[in-house]
């Protein structure tokens, strides 16, 4: 469960560049700020529990994320959060937290059926007695991948003060279900581009409620936006709420 783009350190420099807070950081932050204990896997340069922890929260807060470059950053920005290196199934859970999230399409990762399967299952061993996990996915029949192409360019700033383009190409949409891109980076103070290539896996409402369903894990609500509007066949997101089945 990582993103191969943002291992390296010079990389993951620019990760809350690409990544600024948005409406699902917020949607997640008041999620958090209820929960007594919460675990963000895949949390990246660890934003949100670091501002639910400015924000008062007093609780256990756990950040797991495979990228060692992501978590020099979260650990840095908040030492006062417990930060984990590895994925889900690296470690045995024992029912210790009342929220599991993911944020930033983190889910979307899971490309493997196997992967996916033990994934799930560790969200479960996480979760204590009506503990819910909320996720969000690109809804599939969006086609987001239709727009990584170079013409769609993203320019940021480095923490250097370097300008650097950022821009994907698709390499290949299996059905639509699992697309492989590349992500290219040019400028800052890298001599020549830098390219990195990733699969992400778009799976639709049904789908995606089938796998929490094996896993014992049931959806008790799905919405199309962050604003928790209904989930509609337009919809470019699919945000889940769902919760273990004792």
């Amino acid at each position: 469960m990582v993103d191969r783009s943002f291992a390296d350190l010079s990389l993951a420099s620019l990760y809350d560049a690409l990544h600024p807070w948005g409406p699902g950081d917020e949607f997640c932050l008041g999620l958090v700020m209820a929960a007594g204990s919460v675990l963000d896997a895949g949390c990246g340069t660890g934003r949100l529990l670091a501002r639910a922890r400015a924000a008062g929260h007093r609780g256990r807060l756990t950040g797991l994320d495979p990228a060692a470059a992501l978590l020099v950053q979260a650990r840095r920005r908040e030492p006062g959060v417990e930060w984990v290196l590895g994925d889900l199934a690296s470690r045995a859970w024992g029912g210790e937290f009342e929220l599991v999230v993911m944020t930033g399409h983190t889910f979307q990762v899971l490309v493997g059926e196997d992967e996916l399967r033990r994934a799930l299952s560790s969200v479960r061993a996480a979760l204590a007695p009506g503990g819910r996990f909320v996720f969000g996915t690109r809804n599939p029949a969006a086609r987001a991948w239709s727009r990584w192409t170079p013409e769609h360019v993203r320019r940021v700033v480095g923490p250097d003060g370097r300008a650097v383009r950022v821009w994907r190409e698709v390499e290949g949409a299996a059905g639509g279900e699992r697309v492989t891109f590349t992500t290219t980076f040019a400028g800052g103070s890298w001599p020549r581009p830098q390219t990195c290539r990733s699969t992400r896996r778009f799976l639709a409402a049904d789908a995606l409620a089938r796998s929490l369903g094996r896993a014992g894990l049931r959806v008790t609500e799905q919405f199309g936006d962050w604003e928790r509007g209904p989930l509609r066949p337009d919809s470019h997101e699919i945000i889940t709420v769902a919760e273990s089945v004792r």
